[in-house]
């Protein structure tokens, strides 16, 4: 097993291709062993050069109101009543902090994409 780190795109398509080749190696053996060095390598590289922001905050709750087959008005209990769903998804508001709280507890949204990037 020769092991290099990632540095160039060259060397990521040819780590892609020999993890190919041992995706059927067991766990504890040399090819598994090498499989999972492999991964590894690629999961950082991919952190650092294929790094995905988490959605817009509203793109998110929109996102899983769809998923849901939810309305706005089914927003009201978590959110606070039709004027505020109405200001928070037309972005006329921000989110509070309980908002939050309360839309990842009762949908299930991750925290990371309710709280947005700083612009």
């Amino acid at each position: 097993m020769t092991i290099a780190p990632i540095k160039t795109v060259r060397d990521y398509d040819r780590t892609l291709k020999r993890i190919e080749q041992l995706m059927d190696a067991k766990f504890g053996t040399k090819a598994g062993d090498e499989l999972d060095v492999l991964t590894t390598l690629v999961e950082a590289y991919e952190a650092k050069h294929y790094a995905m922001c988490p959605p817009d905050p509203i793109d998110a709750i929109t996102f899983r109101m769809d998923q849901l087959g939810m309305t706005w008005k089914d927003l009201e209990t978590v959110l606070g009543g039709r004027g505020r769903v109405s200001e928070i998804l037309t972005r006329k508001r921000n989110l509070s902090l309980e908002m939050i709280r309360r839309l990842h507890h009762k949908l299930h949204i991750p925290l990371e994409s309710l709280i947005g990037t700083a612009a």
